[in-house]
């Protein structure tokens, strides 16, 4: 991780869980752990068989170590935590916890006492009842305190944020407690802004000072990269750079509405669940046969595209290909505003072999294979680099960068080096787009080629001339000369000339399918 350049890892649960009793029949486990029985206890068997033979007190500081270990590294540590529902699940099953200390006050019921199951597990916790609220905001106190945890990625977050009418609202009480408590000043919280009830998808309407999972953002990059490919190698144009180019820069749509900035968009485009960024092109439908629920588990809606062929492939043009998508994919990932997020072995080119839905496999479908192959190689330095450009063009730009609006240059030309016009943006094909990203006052700007098209382009660098009309800035303009050096490319062929110069208006070819990724100190 420190050699990649991560700065922050999202755990999964981490709290005391219990395995559902259909994965138990099946000897299978929930080998991620989102089916909570204690708030307030790491999972015993996550710890070391030393640990464990010790007792609580020894698995409680192993983690603890761990914790202060990653922190030694520079690495923080954020908690996946799942305050949503409960171990207890539906009526049928028995009763562990809350069910038996308070089932009415705990769990959400309708005017009937029915359970209302915003989260499709069961039951629902009632964060409108305030002792609710209470137990939760113990529980983030206990691990910030005790465990010096830095964030929290809250699982289906609109329910904690739903009130007595089962109605979400951004004043919910627990939000209110979060921002109000002195201990959790400066602690990070991101949702995951949808649960499964009535309006229950709420991305970009958090409040301030929290982050949302960028669903919108996911689903976008998979289309450009994947679908996009797949209606063009079938005849169809593949749509346009439009959607791609909003939430590049940061789905200001979604979020200033709210009054939050671009911070407030964690970007990302493969998570714990769904395909990896490898199976996202190399699988056009799940394959999640392993779970022993007949493969109707996991979602149909993954915007994924197999390049042609179903699964694993020994042909050497199509895994080149595959390949590419993937460099191109982090690339978008890396260069866009916003809050980047990795699932970790993305980076190697990782496969679950098509499961979409790995909760319960704790075998070698879910885990990480560290051999490193040729493959996997040109994966990993590609994604280093991409990070370490990431850091150098943050560490150029103002300490306010991005959080000031007004401050921040983006301008997107079409290949010509012109600034792009409505009709280009809105044409069906329309798929090369060039974006000059920079700051007032800052000391590079970067700017990026992206062709989604299926034939080599040649394209214009835009003029210095034309970017300093456009710039607007009240403070001093970015420090820049005329020179574009190139710095990365996902296409081989034209990485090769990494560190090749451009002036303002010269041309340089580029492969399709790619990225060309230039500095413009």
């Amino acid at each position: 991780m420190q050699e990649l350049g991560i700065t922050a890892i999202e755990l999964l649960p981490v709290h005391a869980h219990l395995d559902e009793p259909h994965l138990t029949k099946n000897g299978l486990s929930n080998y991620w752990g989102y089916n909570t029985l204690s708030f307030f206890t790491p999972h015993v068997g996550y710890a070391t068989r030393a640990a464990q033979d010790a007792g609580p007190t020894a698995v409680l500081n192993e983690f603890k170590h761990a914790v202060d270990a990653l922190h030694g590294a520079g690495i923080q540590v954020f908690l996946d935590v799942v305050y949503n529902h409960t171990a207890e699940g539906g009526s049928e099953e028995p009763a562990y916890s809350w069910r038996g200390l308070g089932d009415q006050q705990y769990y959400r019921h309708d005017t009937h006492g029915n359970y209302v199951d915003v989260t499709g597990c069961g039951n629902s916790v009632n964060f409108a009842d305030p002792q609710v609220v209470r137990m939760a905001m113990d529980s983030l106190r206990y691990w910030v305190t005790e465990c010096h945890i830095d964030g929290f990625r809250f699982d289906l977050a609109p329910e904690l944020g739903r009130d007595e009418n089962h109605h979400f609202t951004r004043n919910h009480p627990f939000f209110v407690a979060v921002a109000a408590d002195p201990v959790l000043q400066g602690v990070r919280m991101i949702s995951e802004p949808w649960d499964v009830g009535a309006g229950g998808w709420q991305t970009g309407r958090f409040p301030t000072g929290w982050a949302d999972w960028n669903d919108t953002y996911r689903d976008t990059v998979r289309n450009f990269w994947l679908s996009g490919q797949r209606t063009m190698a079938r005849g169809g144009g593949g749509g346009n750079a439009a959607r791609l180019a909003g939430v590049i820069s940061g789905s200001a749509d979604m979020f200033a509405p709210e009054g939050r900035t671009t911070l407030a968009s964690v970007n990302f485009v493969t998570a714990h669940d769904g395909f990896t960024m490898y199976d996202l092109t190399a699988y056009d439908g799940k394959h999640n046969q392993a779970n022993l629920e007949n493969n109707a588990d996991g979602t149909n809606d993954n915007h994924s595209w197999n390049h042609g062929e179903e699964g694993v492939s020994d042909n050497v043009a199509r895994r080149t290909a595959r390949a590419k998508t993937v460099r191109n994919m982090m690339a978008t990932l890396l260069l866009s505003q916003g809050v980047p997020m990795i699932t970790a072995g993305d980076e190697l080119l990782r496969s679950q072999g098509g499961n979409n839905n790995a909760y319960c496999q704790d075998n070698q479908i879910s885990w990480v294979d560290w051999k490193i192959t040729p493959w996997r190689r040109a994966m990993l330095k590609t994604t280093k680099r991409l990070i370490a450009i990431r850091k150098t063009f943050l560490a150029s730009q103002p300490s306010h960068f991005p959080a000031r609006p007004e401050d921040v240059l983006l301008h997107w030309y079409g290949p010509e080096g012109l600034p792009m016009t409505p009709e280009l943006w809105q044409t069906d094909g329309s798929r090369v787009v060039q974006v000059v990203l920079g700051s007032c006052g800052g000391e590079m700007v970067g700017t990026f080629v992206i062709n989604g098209s299926n034939e080599p382009l040649t394209v214009t660098l835009p003029s210095l001339e034309e970017l300093m009309t456009q710039a607007e800035c009240a403070t001093g303009y970015p420090a820049i000369r005329g020179t574009f050096e190139l710095v990365l490319a996902t296409d081989f062929e034209l990485d090769e000339r990494a560190g090749t110069q451009f002036t303002s208006g010269d041309e340089c070819r580029v492969p399709a399918q790619s990225i060309a990724m230039f500095s413009l100190a």
